[in-house]
């Protein structure tokens, strides 16, 4: 197939489209490097500099194309909470523009990446798709807009749009990992802390109903997650949109996280324990049952794999 991938020099999509590649696809990546890096764009894809806004109709225009994979988003929490009407215009407004530049130039399926983060604090865990959306930061709710204006474009327009949810995104695919300029992720945090970049981990509560008193979250690798979107590609059906959430419908706290990245590096790793952040919910699994039933899927790399290839990419 003949593909655009949206934010594609960023994480996720820099290893989704090597993948895309390896299976014979033709990928165009359209990213305005804000937060991506254009090296990070694997050989073989053309990368064009823009917005969607910008770009995306006249890339769309050349023809040809099958699909798109939409990976472009701000994603800090913390900053949608200072800075909303910003990640509402740059989640929701450009993919606004883009889905409107597929309407009319005939691109009819579409693969989204959506955020377990739609839930916000969840009633029940594991969660199921159907649980009712509760974000907690504009960063979440702009991503829930987001599912329901594809909704509407598949009942109005005949699109045919698959939306992922991803839970905790961790790993490393080769060369391809995460290089964020402000880093939030805790492998990513615990790595470099690690390395000598920080004094120590930050552990925001050790009080929580938990084993250890720590955070739990569900944590999937990135190569399992690219697999997911290929599988996704193949099931957007007219007129339709699915959601299904991605994840390994287990979980890890922070504390297991941090002991896992200590056995792997054979580093002491020095944490310091501090206050509860506002708004972050004791436990969150994912329940992918749903993507396991209708695509086959499943997370096959466990915990320890995900931080030896983020460990890997931390080090090169």
């Amino acid at each position: 197939m003949n593909l655009l991938v949206t934010g594609g020099a960023g994480y996720i999509g820099s290893v989704v489209t090597a993948q895309l590649l390896a299976e014979g696809h033709e990928v165009v990546v359209l990213d305005d490097l804000s937060t991506g890096h254009a090296d990070a764009v694997p050989e073989g894809a053309r990368l064009v500099r823009g917005s969607l806004r910008e770009a995306a109709e006249a890339v769309l225009a050349e023809g040809g194309f099958d699909a798109v994979l939409h990976f472009a988003a701000k994603s800090l929490v913390g900053e949608s909470v200072a800075r909303p009407a910003l990640y509402w215009d740059a989640n929701l407004g450009e993919s606004l523009a883009l889905f409107e530049a597929m309407r009319r130039t005939g691109v009819a399926k579409i693969v989204f990446s959506s955020t377990a983060a739609a839930y916000g604090d969840p009633e029940r865990t594991p969660i199921p798709e159907d649980a009712p959306p509760r974000p907690t930061s504009p960063y979440g709710a702009t991503k829930l807009a987001i599912d329901g204006v594809l909704t509407a474009y598949a009942r109005l327009h005949g699109l045919g749009a698959v939306s992922l949810r991803y839970f905790n995104v961790a790993g490393a695919h080769g060369r391809f990992g995460e290089r964020h300029a402000v880093e939030t992720h805790l492998i990513p945090n615990v790595l470099a802390a690690a390395l000598g970049r920080h004094e120590a981990v930050r552990i925001f509560g050790a009080d929580y109903p938990t084993p250890d008193g720590t955070c739990v979250r569900d944590y999937v690798h990135v190569v399992d997650l690219g697999r997911a979107h290929l599988l996704a590609l193949d099931a957007c059906a007219p007129g339709a949109h699915v959601v299904y959430n991605l994840g390994s419908g287990g979980g890890h706290s922070v504390g297991e996280v941090i002991d896992v990245c200590r056995e792997v590096t054979g580093l002491p790793i020095p944490a310091v324990i501090e206050e509860r952040r506002p708004g972050d919910p004791a436990i969150l699994v994912a329940s992918s049952a749903a993507i396991a039933r209708d695509l086959g899927w499943k997370a096959e790399r466990g915990l320890n794999e995900m931080v030896a290839d983020a460990w890997g990419f931390a080090r090169r």
